[in-house]
């Protein structure tokens, strides 16, 4: 037997993309770990299983991320999805309904017309939450939170996008010691299941703009994070710095953010490659 997996990214944040609408099981936490290995395996930021769908839905996403660990949500991951799922034949060839750990999420799909491909996808993220018992973070309030680590203190929101987020202000995201503290950062103990490490600050002449570098919740460093930019979007114009039209950038380039009662986060999705993977080797 084999697996076939698909290789996707979406603003350099990148996964691996398998289809199981035949009733076989979601991929487990070893499998994950083995693909997503970028020294001994593919190589990956997660693993994505797409799932049948349900009660209107037209799949159901299973995340894992590349330690193996259960995410609830990706924004990017979602739109890596979408390209296989569309190329599956699911949804009816502009909008996809799929629901994950976080919830209900309704994608609108760009195709490209010589191919028919997804080429760029906006999701409605749903509503970002401040709640501390929501996001969970075991403060009284999400806002103002300080952080210190090796001499560096740190200042922010905590934010929850279906996942949790600590978006922190800096005065120069590409200074920003992300690789260094964001391993501590992502342990606070006032987050119980962990979080994602947002580095945001305005872009430099640019209006409704902010530039970000995160450290994900058991990944690392990444080029982009979906969640993360609709997080830092939200902080950031909470804090009066942009607007409710948010261009995110991010090393693996720009994403659109809409701030309204519920969040929509826009961007490119780009298929990289298939692999037939012999099912003896994924288990060694």
């Amino acid at each position: 037997m084999t697996i076939r997996l698909s290789k996707l990214h979406a603003t350099g944040n990148d996964f691996l993309v398998r289809l199981a609408l035949d009733g076989s099981p979601a991929s487990d936490e070893t499998f994950a770990r083995r693909v997503c290995d970028r020294h001994r395996g593919i190589g990956a930021d997660g693993l994505i299983t797409v799932l049948p769908g349900s009660d209107g839905a037209d799949c159901t996403m299973e995340l894992r991320n590349a330690d193996g660990g259960i995410a609830e949500m990706s924004g990017n991951g979602i739109r890596c999805l979408a390209w296989s799922a569309h190329r599956a034949g699911l949804g009816d060839g502009s909008r996809l309904v799929v629901d994950t750990a976080g919830g209900r999420r309704p994608l609108d799909l760009t195709t490209d017309p010589p191919a028919g491909d997804v080429v760029f996808a906006t999701c409605d993220m749903g509503a970002v939450t401040f709640a501390p018992a929501e996001i969970p973070v075991d403060v009284p309030s999400a806002f103002d939170l300080d952080a210190e680590f090796h001499g560096t203190r740190y200042e922010g929101d905590a934010a929850g996008m279906g996942n949790p987020h600590f978006v922190v202000l800096v005065d120069d995201p590409s200074t920003a010691r992300v690789t260094q503290h964001g391993p501590h950062l992502e342990h606070d103990a006032r987050f119980p299941h962990r979080t994602n490490v947002e580095f945001i600050a305005p872009t430099p002449g640019e209006p409704d703009a902010i530039t970000m570098r995160v450290w994900e919740r058991g990944v690392g460093e990444t080029l982009s994070c979906g969640t993360g930019a609709c997080a830092a979007a939200a902080v950031a114009q909470r804090r009066g710095l942009v607007g409710t039209s948010v261009t995110v950038h991010v090393p693996g380039g720009d994403l659109t953010v809409e701030l309204g009662e519920t969040i929509r986060l826009g961007g490119p999705v780009v298929h990289v490659f298939d692999v037939d993977l012999d099912d003896s080797l994924a288990s060694r």
